[in-house]
């Protein structure tokens, strides 16, 4: 609670390579999320505006904390100085310096990505230890939390839409398709052969990629599916998946309250 015994509001913002996702919670309620395209700059009075707009559209008063993920270093200051300005009381950036309450069974920590540490976050709060996290972007990524509940590291590929612009762009006579599943695996024209390759493609790599990491595991998990396009594909996975689009969002609100909780971490902003 706050100064005057009133929950405070949180600001959790993920920004990632294609898409910009806000979302702000209550106790552990979100109360409204917010999309924005991702630029490939902003400046920091550009980025309060959009996020001034983006509270007044939701109906939301002024955040008390927030919480940056943020894969674009690029946008990080930005980012952290509109927050600042935006919100009351302090900023969390995710990364290096800030605990997260996961351990981290990889080789250096500091190279993953602060999207795939909330993701992992999240999932073992919300579905247990071990499971499996596909998160769908500009990449294609696997988060493997283990039966320990440790983040045991995972997998990245190029996202649908990546590998879909990047045929198109290779080769000269290939357009650029919808995504989205064809009748059948046997193209009977271009665009349907593209969308076999490019969405079925992608699906059986998945399928083939998280029976992999089941071996690997030596034990079923659960299969968590969040990111843009989630919705369309999670139908075409063989395995059985649960849809969980704020799962980036709630591991952000998750690494937010350990870190207020223990007074760990030091504030940007």
């Amino acid at each position: 609670m706050d100064a005057r015994g009133e929950q405070p509001l949180v600001l959790t913002v993920d920004v990632g390579n294609t898409t910009t996702r806000l979302g702000v919670f209550c106790t552990d309620e979100i109360q409204g999320t917010w999309e924005l395209t991702t630029p490939a700059s902003l400046t920091a009075d550009e980025v309060y505006a959009q996020v001034v707009r983006a509270l007044d559209m939701l109906g939301i008063g002024v955040p008390h904390d927030a919480i940056l993920a943020c894969v674009v270093p690029s946008l990080t200051d930005a980012w952290r100085q509109a927050l600042t300005r935006a919100c009351t009381g302090r900023v969390y950036v995710v990364g290096p310096g800030l605990k997260t309450g996961i351990p981290m069974r990889c080789d250096d920590p500091s190279e993953v990505g602060a999207d795939r540490v909330a993701d992992a976050v999240a999932a073992r709060a919300s579905y247990g230890a071990p499971v499996v996290v596909v998160d769908l972007g500009t990449t294609t990524t696997i988060e493997v939390v283990d039966a320990d509940g440790a983040f045991a590291g995972g997998v990245i590929a190029p996202g649908v839409a990546l590998g879909a612009r990047s045929l198109a762009a290779a080769a000269a006579r290939l357009p650029v398709i919808e995504l989205r599943a064809p009748s059948s695996v046997i193209g009977r024209n271009t665009c349907s052969a593209m969308q076999s390759g490019v969405v079925l493609g992608e699906v059986a790599r998945i399928d083939g990629l998280v029976d992999a990491v089941m071996r690997e595991l030596g034990a079923a998990a659960p299969v968590v599916v969040t990111g843009d396009g989630a919705s369309g594909l999670a139908p075409l996975l063989a395995h059985e998946t649960v849809l969980d689009e704020a799962l980036t969002l709630r591991g952000l609100h998750t690494i937010w309250k350990y870190n207020v909780k223990w007074g760990r971490g030091a504030a940007r902003g």
